[in-house]
């Protein structure tokens, strides 16, 4: 490892035009970005470019961790960090990933996100803290192959950060049920394929398990109105993953 360790950031995008710019410019301190585009028809390969990233565009759509796999196999410094468009490195939480790449001493760190939805921080619900591992020694790291909910895996010690990444999760009700749905399909063409099953009744038990755990469990309620329809979304995603199993789609 040279004596300046580099650091590569790696993304995935596809129409993407609105929150790139926003989280390219938080990502200054990087000395190399990577973005892996699956057929983006906005503006978002001209704007990555114009960033000055590597961008290399696919013909087909893998699935979540596969194309993960794809950008982390094409950046080149010591760590990578994976972050998403709708994601934004704070100061505060650069210096200290350069710090930790600098000491090197873990193979990968965790960091915290804090999310907003529909306009506002989520503190409950599961949504706060938010630790996911997106930090780490390039050669240590590799995605799961997971078509969604895939996850960065390292061979070494993890450590966690403490300062938050900002997180855009959901911006309007229409992301929220067309995110729900999607997510929810793909997950459940994943587990049909390990031979899974569901149905309708499954498929109500789990949603209404779902909304009890983020909603009263995890405290959702304390972030009110917001805090309901975020338990309600996360139900609705496991409603669609559980029935789409074991029904035709």
């Amino acid at each position: 490892m040279s004596a300046t360790p580099r650091l590569s950031a790696i993304l995935i995008t596809r129409d993407e035009a609105i929150d790139l710019p926003d989280c390219l410019a938080s990502l200054g301190f990087c000395d190399e970005i990577v973005v892996v585009d699956s057929g983006s028809t906005d503006a978002t390969i001209a704007i990555a470019r114009a960033a000055g990233a590597t961008v290399v565009v696919t013909d087909e759509w893998p699935g979540f961790g596969a194309q993960k796999q794809r950008a982390l196999d094409l950046a080149t410094g010591d760590f990578v960090l994976s972050i998403d468009a709708d994601e934004r490195i704070p100061a505060a939480l650069a210096e200290e990933i350069r710090a930790a790449i600098s000491r090197g001493d873990r193979a990968g760190w965790r960091i915290n996100r804090r999310s907003s939805f529909l306009g506002r921080f989520l503190l409950h619900g599961g949504w706060y803290p938010d630790r996911i591992l997106r930090l780490a020694k390039r050669e240590a790291a590799r995605f799961t192959p997971d078509r969604v909910h895939e996850r960065l895996e390292v061979a070494g010690a993890v450590g966690d950060l403490s300062a938050d990444m900002i997180h855009h999760s959901y911006r309007s009700i229409d992301e929220v049920l067309d995110k729900g749905r999607r997510y929810g399909l793909a997950a459940a063409a994943e587990r049909r394929a390990r031979g899974k099953r569901g149905g309708l009744f499954v498929a109500i038990l789990r949603a209404k398990w779902a909304f009890l755990r983020h909603y009263v469990l995890q405290a959702g309620f304390l972030d009110g109105a917001h805090g309901f329809v975020a338990a309600l979304a996360k139900a609705q995603e496991t409603f669609w993953r559980w029935l789409a199993v074991g029904w035709e789609t």
